[in-house]
């Protein structure tokens, strides 16, 4: 096997494609596709987002200090796409997608109703990077779509929404379980497959 340099580039993939919802007011409300966004702390729990500057969507998340990452699915992949595409600056995002406009009363952002899952984010600081800036922020609400819950444990079950991921350019929905975090260390079934 051999290996051949290449140019520095962001190369960190698969990544998860959301969209974001923003704005406090009707005539900004808006849904930006990403995929540079994720998790960067536990306690207190806070995500981040990173947006070109010169997309509508900064000053609008700027000016409000509050997003919503919405987690999207196979069924919402082309308005995913579509929204990634599309400027807010020319469309209502929501009206052109048939995505709804939906509020939980925690913050006057909307989220997207036909997401399985609704983070609510309120910023806490922004990094300016360059082509990017990074949006911290804490997450001060979730909600999840109550058919993905396990009856017996309670849990949220994700992958019954068929999650999509962005790579290199392309969504995909994930593939086969490979294992539960810490597989590899415990004990192995009776017919030696580990448990997974």
């Amino acid at each position: 096997m051999s290996k051949i340099p290449w140019k520095p580039g962001n190369m960190l993939y698969p990544l998860p494609a959301v969209m974001v919802s923003c704005g406090t007011r009707p005539e900004h409300y808006n849904i930006i596709t990403l995929s540079w966004t994720g998790t960067i702390n536990s306690e207190p729990p806070m995500v981040s987002i990173s947006v070109r500057k010169e997309r509508h969507s900064h000053p609008i998340i700027k000016e409000a200090g509050e997003f919503v990452i919405n987690l999207t699915t196979r069924n919402m992949a082309r308005a995913t796409d579509w929204c990634g595409v599309k400027s807010g600056r020319d469309y209502d995002k929501f009206r052109e997608t048939g995505l709804t406009p939906d509020f939980s009363g925690t913050m006057s952002t909307p989220l997207i109703r036909e997401s399985p899952v609704n983070i609510e984010c309120r910023t806490t600081q922004i990094i300016e990077l360059g082509s990017h800036d990074l949006f911290l922020a804490k997450v001060v609400a979730i909600h999840v779509e109550e058919q993905y819950l396990d009856k017996k444990t309670g849990v949220f079950d994700l992958r019954q929404t068929d999650p999509i991921a962005y790579l290199h350019g392309s969504y995909y929905v994930l593939g086969e379980k490979l294992g539960r975090f810490g597989f590899s260390v415990r004990k192995k079934r009776k017919k030696g497959k580990p448990d997974l």
